[in-house]
């Protein structure tokens, strides 16, 4: 990204929704850029936003927020893509995937170049095909456009783990693998808690119904509210924190990839190193043979899609 200056930065998020809304209300309420554009096809949701976003902003550090034209992406410092069509009460996110492509493709065209220093920060679901079609259709290296991946189903594993030892959740490391949906799993060989391995200080029915809540709160939120957005968008304004700041951080974002424990040429949730430039390289992480099976598996539910 050629522009270091956080005063000068602008972001782009596309898509005027739950999720986009609030994503950028999350990105003014936190003053990480000068200018964040909210892009939408229905120009009074669009609009209404922004009004309502503009009444907190003389409190906060965000110089402007304003609507925009698809066309007004071209020269964002970072694109946060979030249009598509909901997960609706008994969906999963693979049920979107045939009408949120058509959506996506249809967004980029009108985009049109989209300037070479730019990094897309993919939200729309189903997150990891979604991030495999934009990295074909934006034209940008491959480490500059990824997916926000496990990384809000790996902060509820931290959130789960840490209420039921009673300590903060920042004591809790560990990550989420694989697709954004049903065949993700708990890597627990990565898991620990202040230290302390949780393959060690917890059993196998405790494990496994830790990782049940994780993959099924999705759809617990969506009976009873209808959508998530709270999460996600805490998750797109800490990767844009990172970028921002050049942080390096550790996370586990939709990218393709590479070799990552035998699985190659498919976007997956797998930790990455955030900076700057987008995705600097692959935090190499061996996995059990079961969790690389599982891998395995949910690599080959998410190429059936991608034909």
């Amino acid at each position: 990204m050629e522009n270091n200056n956080i005063q000068e930065q602008k972001i782009a998020v596309i898509g005027a929704g739950a999720v986009g809304a609030t994503t950028a209300y999350t990105l003014m309420v936190k003053g990480l850029v000068a200018e964040i554009i909210l892009i939408d096809i229905n120009k009074d949701k669009q609009e209404g936003e922004v009004l309502d976003i503009n009444d907190a902003l003389s409190f906060s550090l965000v110089g402007c927020v304003k609507g925009g034209e698809y066309k007004d992406a071209r020269d964002a410092d970072i694109i946060i893509l979030t249009a598509g069509v909901a997960q609706k009460p008994g969906e999963t996110r693979l049920d979107l995937v045939k009408k949120n492509k058509a959506i996506v493709s249809s967004i980029f065209k009108e985009i049109g170049t989209i300037k070479q220093t730019a990094i897309i920060i993919v939200v729309s679901n189903p997150v990891d095909i979604i991030t495999h079609l934009s990295q074909e259709l934006s034209g940008l290296p491959k480490n500059q456009v990824f997916g926000t991946g496990t990384c809000l189903d790996s902060a509820r594993l931290r959130s789960n783990v840490a209420k039921k030892f009673k300590v903060d959740p920042a004591q809790v490391d560990g990550f989420v693998f694989a697709e954004h949906g049903n065949s993700e799993f708990v890597a627990w060989s990565t898991v620990s808690v202040a230290g302390k391995k949780a393959l060690d200080l917890l059993s196998k029915e405790e494990m496994d119904q830790i990782e049940n809540e994780v993959k099924n709160e999705v759809y617990e939120i969506i009976k009873r509210k209808g959508a998530t957005y709270y999460g996600i968008a805490m998750v797109a304004a800490d990767i844009v924190n990172t970028i921002f700041l050049d942080e390096n951080k550790v996370l586990p974002v939709s990218s393709l990839l590479d070799n990552c424990n035998g699985v190659s040429g498919v976007c997956l949730g797998a930790p990455m190193v955030v900076g700057r430039g987008g995705i600097i390289r692959t935090w190499p992480i061996t996995l059990s043979e079961v969790e690389k099976n599982k891998l395995q598996k949910s690599a080959d539910t998410i190429r059936e899609y991608l034909l």
